[in-house]
């Protein structure tokens, strides 16, 4: 009976329930539970393996490079990184409010682990996000205007509830590859979607790789307008152990 009522709960893709099931029809003889307990622990069985199962989509989706989590960042190789106020940051009330992030510094002093860790964090909790490198993304976005497929990209990441956009650094970018991305930035900011950048370089560089300088000041004014700056001075943490 307990295998076709298991094979019956797979049939019926309930899976969580499934592989519960056996164990907790011996439960629920052995401490004489009633049907309603027993259906109850069912349901919060598959519920609980569902959610799981969203959030290794989430996290297979966005294609964050390394496993890195904001309980493994060396916060005490950073002593001028406020670690109270990244692991507030982690309560994820930026995303609610819209508010950009933008860690800038030297190459190596954490700045994507950073990113990645609140992207994490974000996509635990139930929101949809995307990690991307500045040039890979530049790039996808050149790509989609030879099929024509630009708008249809755009939605698709203005619709992420957090992006991230690693090494925005001194980077070759033609015409159309700056439109696409001011392009995606407006609609991120007018649609009220937060994002993560990280940076070497400070405001005033920006205007050395992206053109022209009446869309870099547009830029540059929406993200400073909802903006949580975070300038990491320090040394590179890649002289020892990986973050």
């Amino acid at each position: 009976m307990n295998n076709d009522l298991t094979d019956l709960l797979d049939q019926l893709r309930l899976t969580g329930m499934a592989a519960a099931c056996t164990e907790l029809l011996i439960r629920a003889e052995r401490e004489n539970w009633g049907h309603q307990q027993l259906l109850g622990q069912l349901l919060h069985e598959e519920l609980r393996q569902r959610r799981e199962r969203s959030v290794l989509y989430r996290l297979s989706q966005a294609r964050i490079p390394w496993a890195w989590t904001l309980n493994t960042f060396p916060f005490d190789r950073q002593p001028s990184l406020s670690k109270t106020q990244i692991m507030t940051l982690a309560g994820l009330d930026f995303v609610r409010r819209g508010e950009n992030i933008i860690f800038s510094g030297s190459t190596g002093t954490g700045k994507s682990g950073l990113a990645a860790g609140l992207l994490r964090q974000a996509l635990i909790s139930g929101l949809r996000g995307r990690f991307y490198s500045v040039q890979d993304l530049l790039d996808q976005l050149y790509s989609s205007l030879a099929d024509r497929s630009t708008p249809k990209l755009l939605k698709t990441l203005c619709r992420y509830d957090l992006l991230v956009l690693d090494e925005l650094g001194y980077l070759t970018l033609t015409q159309e590859q700056m439109n696409c991305f001011f392009k995606l930035m407006k609609e991120r900011y007018e649609a009220g979607r937060p994002s993560i950048i990280t940076t070497n370089l400070v405001f005033d560089q920006w205007y050395d790789i992206l053109k022209p300088k009446d869309m870099v000041d547009a830029l540059l004014d929406r993200l400073k307008h909802r903006c949580c700056l975070i300038h990491i001075d320090g040394d590179s943490l890649r002289t020892s152990a990986a973050v």
